[in-house]
């Protein structure tokens, strides 16, 4: 089957991550995460894109990114990659490749699933039992969000400016956001749509991604429901109001 193009609009937050080929470790030194952190300011900056959110786990990495244009976390990804890959070979005396092909990403429903999703993101070192809290692990934007140590990488987005009126009400609602467990389901939507590259959203939502981008938001119901996501786009698309975005 043929592969869908990946979905990337504007001034919309995507959920990425990219994976150690094999599950390699990717990071070895505290100077290998300082590194690449490093270049994801540079190259964010040069092709205007927003990291509100990240954590770097051994093997892997997550980013919560708004581009500015449709290419901007393609370009990103494409040139990060390549300049940690030569630094990670040159450091370790290794040849080939670092990183597991394309990176993952989706389209993340702001209102929805925004501050869930930067939860999930620096929640990982505690899923992995790395550490019992995200403020004990360093490699992670909770040292912004949640304990408003200065992280230039980071762009505060709307939503994370709305929990308070300074920046210390903000990292106190901020925190507050992490003394209740996020539900087993949204882990497993959150996991899902990412792995397999689909948006992350209600059914509004992904009506209105589709609308934009031209594609399917979400895989094809396997009936014929008129509840089903595919029985209200095609709705939409023979209906010639336009969808409010």
């Amino acid at each position: 089957m043929a592969r869908l193009p990946r979905l990337n609009l504007p001034n919309i937050p995507q959920h990425v991550v990219q994976r150690g080929n094999n599950r390699q470790i990717t990071f070895i030194e505290s100077t290998d995460y300082a590194v690449y952190l490093d270049k994801l300011k540079q190259y964010s900056r040069e092709y205007g894109v927003k990291v509100h959110a990240y954590v770097l786990m051994t093997n892997h990495v997550h980013l919560l990114l708004t581009p500015t244009s449709t290419c901007g976390v393609s370009k990103l990804m494409q040139s990060l990659g390549r300049y940690y890959v030569r630094y990670f070979n040159d450091t370790y005396q290794r040849t080939g490749t670092l990183w597991e092909g394309r990176y993952k990403s989706t389209l993340v429903d702001t209102e929805r699933y925004f501050l869930l999703v930067s939860r999930y993101i620096e929640l990982n070192p505690v899923r992995a039992n790395m550490v019992s809290h995200p403020a004990e692990y360093t490699w992670s934007s909770y040292q912004h969000n949640g304990l408003g140590k200065q992280v230039e990488l980071i762009t505060e987005h709307e939503l994370y400016k709305a929990l308070g009126l300074t920046p210390q009400n903000r990292q106190r609602g901020y925190r507050a956001l992490f003394e209740t467990a996020i539900p087993t389901k949204i882990i497993t939507e959150i996991q899902s749509a990412t792995n397999k590259m689909w948006v992350l959203g209600s059914d509004k939502f992904k009506l209105q991604v589709e609308a934009m981008a031209g594609r399917r938001a979400a895989p094809m119901p396997r009936g014929g429901d008129r509840k089903s996501l595919s029985y209200k786009r095609q709705l939409k698309i023979n209906d010639s109001d336009p969808i409010d975005f």
